[in-house]
């Protein structure tokens, strides 16, 4: 993260303060969440308006570098670095997007006043126009050509939603007491197990999407 460092100039973009290697890491870490998590994750706008602040910043600086100079070769792989995860964690949540549209929308739509965004301004206006070009589509191929009482569609019924419980790893940022793997049933008992800092699993998402949002564990 140093080449960061050294192009951005000292220049800080958030409001607490963070370094440009700090500003790439938690790009990164949000990269590596959204790529690994079965659902959609929560929008990360401001963090994108930053890094494509201090990457603007950066070319500004290169161009500053004298010809010739092998640290401008280092700085430039390192941009083109920073941009490839950039666009992998907006590719990735486009693909959410088209794959669970319903399911986005809705989940927007019923979140509580001051719940965190889970679709930024553009991705909210993609996925409506995704919902509306879908229906029309499925309306003129297909069901104004069936009867009357099949020209309907329920997309929530008929677009798959996020399988919760497939299996991620993940790496424990925080420790965490008490989490409950399987719950009580007839045939065993609970299973309650202890996540160590440092340590990584194999586990259901459902149990740790609450610790992704939060940050105490990463997707790996």
């Amino acid at each position: 993260m140093s080449d960061a460092s050294d192009l951005s100039g000292g220049e800080e973009s958030q409001e607490d303060v963070l370094t440009p290697a700090e500003l790439i890491t938690k790009l990164e870490e949000a990269w590596l969440n959204e790529k690994f998590s079965p659902e959609l994750l929560e929008n990360k706008s401001e963090l994108v308006e930053c890094v494509m602040e201090q990457l603007t910043h950066m070319e500004e600086n290169l161009q500053r570098v004298r010809k010739g100079d092998v640290k401008a070769s280092v700085h430039r792989m390192e941009i083109d670095r920073i941009r490839f995860v950039l666009s992998s964690f907006l590719r990735s949540r486009l693909q959410k997007i088209e794959k669970f549209f319903p399911h986005v929308l809705e989940k927007e739509k019923s979140r509580a006043d001051g719940d965190p965004s889970f679709l930024s301004p553009e991705e909210f206006a993609f996925a409506k126009e995704y919902l509306a070009n879908t229906e029309v589509y499925l309306r003129t191929v297909a069901l104004k050509h069936m009867p009357p009482n099949l020209q309907s569609i329920d997309m929530l019924k008929a677009v798959p939603e996020p399988c919760l419980d497939s299996f991620v790893f993940l790496r424990v940022k925080e420790r965490q007491e008490n989490i409950l793997v399987e719950p009580e049933t007839d045939e065993q008992r609970e299973y309650v197990v202890d996540l160590d800092e440092g340590s990584q699993h194999l586990m259901r998402y459902r149990i740790i999407a609450p610790l992704v949002a939060n940050g105490a564990v990463q997707l790996i």
